[in-house]
């Protein structure tokens, strides 16, 4: 149930349509639904603004399949981060209408119905090496119902690239701004816009990159001030993040 859902919910109440009795009993599936071994959050939304995804990586397909269904039936979609293929392909027979990108081993079924426009958020990435962490991000807000700008390829050893898009940065909600090696991208971008700059590091880089600590410690480290910095390869967090931002700003 989202906050749409559980207004008209009350509205029907409140106008005689439903019985007291009968709210109160589909209420009961708040705020979890239990489903074999999982116990889906589908009251997330609603104190959140973002639904519970489920993080396939290291679940058994049953457990996977389980909480997308709830997840599903409480909101009428469901998002699912690092899936494999081969456990892509299983889930489209029980979920056809669902879309699994490869990039990004994101399985989606349904979108929600965000209400964002004009904002829009830049997902900038600083290398093609990097795209499987920009790609989460982007289609993590596209599926929240998000306007995505995508700058691919724009990383600071050709300054020159990122800096012929500076009118697609400076027209941005908020930008994602995603980089591995050395891990100066979003340094480089909080010294040239004024929006919120969120940053994530990556595991891509030689070996004193020590897998995306490198990186996480330079933006960590920035003297661009007012950096929000999420953890190594978590482009869902950073668009969960950059989600919370846009809901205040469209509350206002």
């Amino acid at each position: 149930m989202n906050e749409a859902k559980l207004s008209d919910l009350l509205a029907q109440v409140s106008e005689g349509i439903l019985a007291p009795e009968a709210a109160l009993e589909r209420l009961r599936t708040l705020p979890f639904v239990e489903a074999g071994q999982v116990l889906a959050d589908t009251h997330r939304v609603i104190r959140q603004g973002f639904p519970e995804a489920v993080f396939a990586e290291g679940k058994t397909l049953a457990q996977t399949t389980d909480a997308l269904t709830s997840l599903v039936v409480a909101h009428g979609c469901a998002l699912a981060t690092r899936v494999r293929a081969e456990m892509a392909g299983m889930l489209a027979r029980r979920f056809p209408d669902g879309v699994y990108d490869e990039v990004s081993r994101l399985y989606r079924i349904g979108q929600m119905q965000g209400e964002f426009k004009p904002m829009h958020v830049a997902v900038v990435c600083a290398g093609t090496s990097d795209l499987p962490v920009a790609e989460e991000a982007a289609q993590t807000l596209e599926f929240s119902g998000v306007r995505v700008n995508r700058l691919t390829d724009v990383g600071v050893a050709g300054l020159h690239r990122l800096l012929a898009r500076l009118d697609d940065l400076r027209s941005a909600s908020i930008i994602i701004a995603i980089a591995g090696m050395e891990g100066a991208l979003p340094s480089v971008l909080g010294g040239l816009v004024a929006v919120p700059v969120i940053a994530v590091p990556t595991s891509i880089g030689y070996g004193a990159n020590l897998n995306g600590i490198a990186a996480l410690l330079g933006m960590l480290n920035s003297c661009a001030s007012g950096l929000t910095v999420v953890n190594i390869d978590n482009g869902f967090g950073a668009a969960v993040a950059a989600l919370r931002v846009l809901n205040m700003q469209v509350k206002g």
